[in-house]
């Protein structure tokens, strides 16, 4: 009888150690590291936005987004900053979703840009508009958004930044850069 109860023990054994190795076998495959995206909202206004990211892992990503004005007479949004003619954008994000770098996101960033150097100035009661060179200065801000990607890898992902010019803001009427959009995009 003890000779039964050790080939049974023994059998168990070794079935349950190929289990586990069989388990150890069906590791998913790597997550995919690369973001390419293009900012869908700007687009209808002139505005050509392009963003890479580079995802560190779960939880954190680098990237940096250009953005040029293609027609000035609608460049961004015209009714919030219509003299912008470039921004490039440096930017680190802080996932807090249960997927791979997306969900909800925090991000801090820096940017590069070059608005029209016009001011309104008030003397006396009377507006005058000074028309100067176009103005390049260095701003940083902080923004907030959420990222949903997709099983195939299409990104949708809107997001709202805010930051305040550090060197020259009191070249130009332009104190803030307010970046804003829905990206729309691929992961690779």
């Amino acid at each position: 009888m003890q000779k039964n109860y050790l080939v049974i023990i023994l059998l168990f054994s070794i079935f349950s150690t190929k289990a586990q190795n069989q388990n150890s076998l069906n590791t998913s495959p790597p997550e995919k590291k690369n973001d390419v995206k293009i900012n869908a909202f700007f687009m209808a206004y002139g505005f050509l936005e392009v963003a890479y990211e580079r995802n560190l892992n779960k939880k954190s990503s680098l990237g940096i987004s250009v953005a040029y004005a293609l027609n000035q007479k609608y460049s961004l949004v015209q009714e919030y900053d219509e003299d912008t003619n470039f921004l490039i954008s440096p930017f680190y994000r802080r996932y807090f979703g249960k997927k791979y770098a997306s969900g909800f996101f925090f991000e801090g960033f820096t940017t590069l840009g070059s608005t029209d150097g016009k001011q309104l100035t008030d003397l006396n009661g009377n507006l005058t508009l000074n028309e100067g060179s176009d103005v390049i200065d260095l701003s940083l801000g902080a923004g907030l958004g959420y990222k949903w990607v997709t099983k195939s890898g299409i990104i949708i992902e809107p997001f709202f930044t805010y930051g305040w010019n550090l060197f020259n803001a009191d070249k130009t009427d332009h104190t803030v850069i307010a970046r804003r959009g829905i990206n729309i995009g691929y992961r690779f």
